[in-house]
């Protein structure tokens, strides 16, 4: 199952989030299925590719709590 969720950058007290579509068995930072967007919580900054988040969504990925949070 695909899921998308948020992968962790940056460095340390510095995070950068990429938001990604990932196989639910794989590792945060493991392989990427595709990259759709990114938050960063320092200078409080987001974008988001909706059409490619709709598409994955119509293909049956679901989305993690905190990405979904993020949308709204």
């Amino acid at each position: 199952m695909v899921t998308i969720r948020l992968s962790r950058y940056g460095r340390k007290k510095a995070p950068f989030y990429r938001v990604v579509a990932v196989d639910s068995t794989k590792k945060a930072t493991g392989e990427v299925l595709e990259f759709l967007g990114f938050w960063n919580p320092v200078k409080k900054e987001t974008k988001f590719e909706k059409e490619k988040i709709q598409a994955w969504i119509k293909k049956g990925a679901k989305l993690s709590a905190t990405v979904e949070k993020l949308l709204k």
